[in-house]
């Protein structure tokens, strides 16, 4: 089982070029992939995002990748004109603007963002696809084992929690056949207050005992909650797509446990609803974070 949340890097260093990739992963309902490279990669992000997707199904991927080449041969450096020309044009219209003195100049201008490039030839660009591929590889696997150990921790204590879960629900189940008969000895103690020495009218009595009992009969409910108990703990013992299937069961717990606390018009019955209530939506809260 994997955690959505992570961090993984990697860096080659050989021959004069420096690349390093970093991963951070936060929760999220898809996978959404947010490459932040230089300007020179701009024609490897294809290859970047199949990569990711090839290791990472859910979650918020944030990559960022910094290149550095020492070697002097083959740099070809390109200049982005109209972005340079953007770049004076909004000078002037500071220095119009504000009473500053305006040292913007050749310098000035080549240090703003992507205004100077490297122009990588295409052999070029092949080795550079090959080296940004096997270190992207390397930090997803240095970032999948973080999730690992991560998503361990979440199975270990919802799996906890699943026991306490079915702690009540057991609980509820063998407190759940005793209110019919409770009700019953409440109504003819209530009767006989009311009408003393009169004879009330038995048929009449077994049939509101029985119509209560209908309302107020949470057998499945209670059924489908050690079901569900149950798929969780197959769920989690299979890891294949958990996050999702996990996602949708809890609806389901929440779904039954909010039908027992409506249904038992039982005190005791309704306080075991509100602390299931409660573990299921720890549960929840730690099923948002799994893959």
């Amino acid at each position: 089982m994997l955690s959505m949340t992570g961090y993984g890097k990697a860096e080659y260093s050989q021959n004069g070029i420096t690349l390093t990739v970093e991963l951070k992963t936060v929760n999220n309902r898809f996978l959404d992939i947010i490459p932040k490279y230089p300007r020179a990669f701009v024609s490897l992000d294809d290859l970047i995002r199949k990569t990711v997707q090839s290791k990472i199904k859910r979650g918020r991927v944030e990559l960022f990748v910094t290149y550095q080449n020492v070697n002097e041969s083959g740099k070809t450096l390109t200049v982005d004109k109209s972005l340079a020309d953007a770049y004076v044009n909004v000078s002037r219209e500071f220095a119009k603007i504000y009473p500053i003195v305006d040292d913007f100049g050749v310098t000035s201008l080549m240090r703003c963002p992507d205004v100077v490039n490297e122009q990588m030839e295409g052999e070029d660009t092949e080795v550079l696809a090959e080296i940004l591929q096997q270190t992207l590889i390397s930090a997803l696997d240095n970032l999948i084992s973080m999730r690992k150990t991560e998503g361990e921790k979440l199975k270990s204590d919802i799996l906890s929690r699943a026991k306490t879960v079915e702690t009540l629900v057991l609980e509820v189940k063998e407190r759940a056949p005793k209110i019919k008969a409770e009700y019953e000895e409440r109504l003819r103690t209530k009767m006989t207050e009311i009408l003393g020495d009169v004879k009330y009218d038995e048929t009449r009595l077994l049939q509101e005992v029985a119509i209560f009992a209908d309302k107020s009969n949470i057998d499945e409910e209670l059924t489908r909650l050690t079901s569900h108990i149950a798929q969780l703990r197959e769920i989690c013992a299979n890891e294949i797509d958990a996050g999702k299937k996990l996602d949708f069961l809890m609806q389901e717990f929440n779904r039954e446990t909010n039908t027992v606390c409506s249904k038992s018009n039982d005190l005791e019955i309704t306080r075991r609803g509100l602390a299931l209530k409660n573990e299921i939506e720890k549960m929840r809260e730690q099923v948002q974070n799994i893959e």
